[in-house]
């Protein structure tokens, strides 16, 4: 078994994946399949090969083996076995098809996991339709065709495991691979981009990309050519230009490094065009890298093409410690190639195409060290191309916003501030974890009068009489496969979308789908959820439920016994929804006591905070406007780019660019959480993040947050208070009133603000009127002027 912890994200979707699992081997379904989508960086093999662990310890008495096919011309199936191999650590066994199973055994056993690749068993002569693969050609010995079959006769169920399926044309021969050849009795489909649609599939696991980040697995954010304007040499050429730029950004994070007590030599990955010119750039890298004395001589260049490898090798390459600065490549490293060190790539321009394929920038989103440092220069990845336009190809839930190609710089004018600056990295998504089951289990064994994890002979039989003293019906309902309903259920559990027969009813039961009644179940959990996250909460509450069901009445959960656990809550729904609610009643102190334990861990000062000299976004969300006043712009075409969460704030900056005799600059705040943007602490320790800093012509800061009128108010208070402490502790630091501001609303055509220390909704007697200066204390919501 594993020596390695799994992240919380990762543990949820290793819980989801074994349920979902034991549900479909217990339905008699054609193509029985999972989708398992989780970002590139995320840990999908590390997960899966958990998933499998769990898997065998929960289903002792089944028959159960693994195939495990990857794609690619290389050796990726390789490289997962290695990894599987490393963390299986001894059992379950592991082996490549190729070397364990040419011709000489008749099935794989049971609990095995089999590795081998896809692209090569499904490769056909496209003349003859002959197999290419000899594992696949008729032979006196056992070929992979008929191991397969000899597997299925023994009684042995096969789960196919697909990994990297995100390439649609070539992905599809797999699964050509699996309805006509492998015929498991379960596919789970691995990707970051998954090919298969709704409907091709029964159920999905997903892996939020905000949750990898937030547990330091890969970068924050990668940044398109970062600082290239800094290289001050007229007569540089393109390609000169990217690649001075990348040397010298690698030779700043080697520092930075060093700085924060790492090892990691940072790498740089050179892709080259697939085109004739591709020769060319080689010859151009190669003797660029020379003249910093970087080279395939001293181990300080590596090359990994189809008709050259120099320094390539796997053991060499991937170590923290590598000598290898700088890595040549063309394609062969863009699926499922794991160097996390890999932090810059160099992208030459294509003749053909300007689209960056997302697996290749996703060799450098990796974190080196599993964990985010405390600069958040060692957090990004950065591309260095002379494409002068490109889009950034992905699909469905890959997050794009961290590809951040547009630059801005700060205006000269611009001195220092020395703010202090609070930050955080996000702890809580308000949502239930699996810590929720230890409250869950006292809430449930106290009210059936049970003894918490005490099983004596016959324990089982035992509970189940004390859940029926408790009048809980469970006659009727073990056994089935599909979710029936003994009783009428209360409309609240049917979303109109579903039906809308359910509008009008009080209480319904016939005609609900198996569908239907799944997601009255989903339902009844999310109404008693009291305000946590129900999309990241669902499946921790759905896991507890099974989990105590098994425990204490000793529910089978793969023989239909999810269904019988479903059937038992919703036929007796009164019950379980106030136990429910009770139980997550009981959590929340034990969440919040989680919470505050992480926040001392992770809180961060900066007491000289600046605004940065520059600053990447990301071009869905930042867009160009024409300011004049803002103290951002892109060099190039003298554009702000912003990025609105409400009007209110573009019509506050036009309200500041009428002002221009008293406004110098305004910036405004990223609404992104991260160390780069100024931050107040408030509350239990979180990060409230102002709209806008505004310098006036005669010294002092504004300090202002927009907000709409009478939205959320309870949320304004805390922030608006936080912000005049804030206010009214720096100036006493400073020893004068330079610091100034407050929440901002607007009403009717003009823009209002709140100074005083106890904030009060607004309401039209309180306005100040006749008043000119604003920020004393004192005088509630004024009328904003500059």
């Amino acid at each position: 078994m594993a020596t390695k912890q799994l992240k919380q994200y990762q543990e949820t979707a290793v819980d989801e994946l074994v349920v979902k699992t034991k549900l479909l081997l217990g339905k008699n379904v054609p193509n029985r399949t999972i989708v398992f989508q989780s970002p590139t960086g995320s840990g999908k093999t590390f997960m899966m090969s958990q998933y499998i662990c769990q898997l065998i310890d929960e289903l002792k008495d089944l028959e159960l083996c693994f195939l495990w096919l990857s794609p690619g011309e290389g050796k990726l199936h390789q490289q997962s076995f290695k990894s599987l191999k490393k963390e299986f650590a001894g059992f379950p066994d592991v082996y490549l098809l190729e070397e364990e199973f040419f011709g000489t055994r008749r099935k794989i056993e049971k609990n095995e996991v089999v590795v081998g690749n896809w692209e090569k068993l499904s490769n056909k002569d496209s003349k003859t339709g002959e197999w290419k693969n000899l594992l696949m050609k008729d032979k006196e010995t056992i070929n992979f065709r008929e191991l397969m079959q000899y597997t299925r006769e023994s009684g042995i169920k096969v789960i196919l495991i697909i990994d990297e399926s995100h390439s649609r044309d070539k992905a599809e021969r797999a699964f050509e691979l699996r309805n006509d050849i492998v015929r498991p009795d379960l596919t789970i489909e691995m990707s970051a981009t998954p090919i298969l649609r709704e409907g091709q599939y029964q159920e999905k696991v997903e892996v939020d990309p905000n949750q990898v980040i937030d547990q330091g697995m890969i970068k924050k954010e990668v940044v398109i050519n970062m600082d290239i304007d800094k290289i001050d040499d007229d007569e540089i050429t393109s390609q000169e230009l990217i690649m001075e730029a990348a040397f010298h950004k690698r030779e700043q994070l080697v520092k930075e490094l060093k700085k924060a007590g790492s090892k990691v030599n940072p790498l740089v990955l050179v892709q080259l065009p697939v085109s004739d010119a591709g020769e060319e750039k080689k010859a151009f890298v190669e003797s660029f890298l020379a003249e910093k004395d970087i080279t395939k001589d001293n181990g300080k260049l590596a090359v990994w093409l189809s008709e050259e490898k120099v320094n390539q090798e796997e053991e060499l390459i991937v170590k923290n410690d590598s000598p290898v600065e700088f890595l040549i490549f063309k394609q062969a490293i863009d699926t499922g190639w794991d160097c996390p060190r890999a932090q810059i790539l160099v992208k030459f321009r294509e003749t053909k195409s300007l689209i960056f394929e997302i697996q290749t920038v996703g060799r450098i989103l990796r974190m080196p060290e599993i964990k985010h440092y405390n600069n958040d220069d060692l957090n990004r990845a950065y591309v260095f191309t002379n494409v002068k336009s490109f889009v950034v190809k992905y699909e469905n839930k890959f997050n794009p916003n961290i590809i951040k190609s547009v630059f801005v710089k700060r205006a000269d004018i611009y001195k220092p501030l020395k703010l202090r600056s609070y930050y955080r990295n996000r702890v809580d998504y308000g949502d239930i974890t699996a810590s929720f089951y230890n409250s869950l289990e006292r809430v449930f064994c106290n009210y059936f009068g049970m003894a918490a994890d005490k099983f004596d002979f016959g324990f089982a039989d035992k509970n189940k009489k004390l859940l029926e003293k408790k009048k809980v019906a469970l006659r009727g309902l073990e056994g089935k496969d599909e979710i029936i309903l003994n009783k009428q259920l209360p409309a609240k559990y049917f979303d109109a979308g579903w039906n809308d027969y359910v509008k009008d009813a009080q209480l319904y039961s016939a005609n609900l789908s198996e569908e239907d009644k799944f997601r009255a179940f989903e339902n009844l959990i999310r109404l008693n959820l009291n305000g946590f996250a129900f999309k990241r909460s669902i499946a921790p509450v759905k896991n507890a439920l099974y989990k105590w069901f098994k425990k204490y009445l000793g529910i089978n959960l793969l023989d239909n016994g999810i269904i019988y656990v479903q059937n038992i809550i919703l036929n007796n729904d009164e019950v379980f929804s106030r136990l429910l609610d009770e139980a997550v009643q009981a959590y929340r102190p034990e969440k919040e006591k989680e919470v505050r334990q992480k926040i001392k861990d992770l809180e961060m000062w900066n007491n000289g905070w600046e605004i940065s000299e520059t600053r990447n976004f990301n071009p869905n969300l930042y867009k160009p406007f024409s300011y004049s006043l803002s103290l951002y712009k892109n060099p190039h075409d003298k554009k702000s780019y912003l990025n609105f969460d409400s009007s209110i704030e573009n019509e506050f900056i036009e309200f500041l660019e009428a002002h221009k005799d008293k406004v110098l600059w305004w910036w405004q705040n990223g609404n992104e959480h991260m160390a780069l943007n100024f931050g107040i602490k408030y509350g239990n320790g979180s990060t409230f993040q102002p709209d806008f800093l505004v310098m006036l012509k005669n010294g002092k800061l504004a300090i202002f947050d927009t907000k709409a009128e009478g939205f959320n108010e309870l949320d304004n208070k805390v922030k608006a208070e936080a912000l005049q402490k804030y206010i009214k502790e720096e100036n006493k630091k400073r020893k004068n009133n330079l610091l100034w501001g407050g929440l901002v609303i607007k009403r009717g055509e003009h823009f209002l603000v709140d100074s005083d220390d106890a904030y009060k909704v607004f309401k039209d007697d309180r306005v100040a009127e006749g008043k000119t200066k604003y920020g004393k204390e004192g005088r509630g919501w004024s009328y904003l002027e500059l």
